[in-house]
């Protein structure tokens, strides 16, 4: 172990592995809260891999909210068993499931997959859980909040009593509270979760701007910043698709990722961008979680997230284990209070940016009343009133102050 952490070049623990760890290793059940990016998955794939029992397995099964984690995850436990003769699979849909089954026919010792493909391989009876000892829940706030409670519960029914399970999530709302209540055992709970959700090391910013013109503040913004790598994150699939074809006219050094695509072209578009063959990535919120790419220097919201949380784990992608880096928001004049309640989930206030040169409204924007309205004298008997002020940005900043 000691060697393939020297070969990783893992030298000092962070602070939710070096809490973790030795609980794990004195089998004790742990309920582990940290944000992403602070080193969850060695955390618990040391104990594992430390404490793998002889005999048949599988031994230990660990269940992750998407299929890039669960890459993810596989990949870091090779990484970590460097040198053992310790086998992995990943489950998850979007690939042949017969594959997948003649490689539990070897009896692997280390299961990662989603929970749906997991109760596939249950229900074809190609997975036995019966010779488990660990059980891990990772980003499990992030399970329950896309409809994995019902496939999780009926997973830990069928595993063994005696087994030891670990709980680790950036969030513990009370539903992750009930879930571990029932199913572990006097759980040993470590917060790292600093008092200000979101990284010290992140600079936040935003820019209001009127929609049709977020394409020309982008293009602005990525000349101006020249970033080594960046994700645009959008809120549709449709919207993602159609920014990635607007900017490929720009540079050829940009791909997209979102749920349409299969799974071997997300695989590719990640390992890809991990390998600096392009710049940008542009994405929905398929990426915003759980998927660790420690380089990333600019994070932009181009749509702002529908949900504050989203907001945390997009940003969340920059500024990994301890790294510096910059978030910007995109805000349209409608959008003031969503950028508030951001703002008052992250407790911080978002830094007001602008670029030189760029006028962030349509022209038409003061032109709020109809044509007849402007173009027409009023009627006999009445003061000509004036339109409408352009009166947004500062409604904007009163808000946020």
């Amino acid at each position: 172990m000691l060697a393939a952490l020297a070969d990783a070049r893992y030298e000092v623990p962070s602070p939710i592995q070096e809490g973790v760890i030795p609980l794990a290793l004195d089998g004790k059940d742990v309920l582990g809260q940290a944000r992403t990016g602070t080193g969850k998955t060695a955390a618990f794939s040391i104990p594992i891999i430390e404490t793998l029992p002889e005999g048949k397995g599988p031994h230990a099964l660990i269940l992750v909210p998407t299929r890039e984690l669960a890459v993810q995850v596989r990949d870091e436990i090779v990484k970590l068993s460097k040198g053992m003769s310790i086998q992995c699979v990943a489950l998850y849909g979007g690939k042949p499931i017969r594959g997948q089954m003649d490689k539990l026919k070897r009896n692997p010792h280390i299961i990662v997959g989603t929970p749906g493909r997991v109760i596939d391989h249950m229900t074809r009876r190609s997975l036995n859980l019966d010779h488990l000892s660990t059980v891990v829940l990772d980003e499990a706030d992030r399970m329950l909040d896309i409809g994995f409670r019902p496939d999780i519960e009926k997973i830990l029914r069928r595993c063994p009593e005696d087994r030891q399970t670990m709980l680790l999530s950036a969030t513990v709302p009370p539903p992750i509270e009930r879930l571990a209540n029932r199913y572990m055992r006097d759980p040993v709970k470590v917060d790292f979760s600093p008092t200000n959700i979101s990284a010290d090391t992140i600079e936040q910013r935003y820019f209001t701007v009127d929609g049709p013109k977020k394409m020309e503040l982008l293009v602005r913004l990525l000349r101006r910043e020249q970033p080594s790598k960046c994700i645009v994150f959008c809120r549709t699939k449709r919207g993602t698709e159609k920014l990635f074809q607007r900017l490929q006219k720009k540079t050829q050094l940009v791909r997209c990722i979102h749920g349409d695509l299969h799974q071997g072209a997300r695989n590719r578009t990640i390992s890809d961008f991990k390998a600096n063959k392009y710049r940008i990535l542009i994405a929905t919120d398929v990426v915003g979680r759980g998927i660790d790419i420690s380089d990333v220097t600019l994070i932009i919201n181009y749509d702002v997230p529908e949900f504050s949380d989203d907001y945390v784990h997009r940003v969340g992608r920059t500024g990994r284990m301890g790294k510096e880096g910059v978030a910007y928001t995109f805000v349209t004049p409608e959008e003031g209070g969503q950028l508030t309640r951001i703002e008052m989930r992250i407790d911080k206030l978002l830094i007001r940016d602008e670029i030189e040169g760029f006028d962030p409204y349509l022209k038409t924007a003061v032109e709020t009343g109809p044509p007849h309205a402007r173009d027409t004298d009023p009627p006999e008997g009445e003061e000509p009133k004036e339109d409408p002020p352009k009166k947004t940005p500062r409604r904007r900043h009163r808000r946020a102050l």
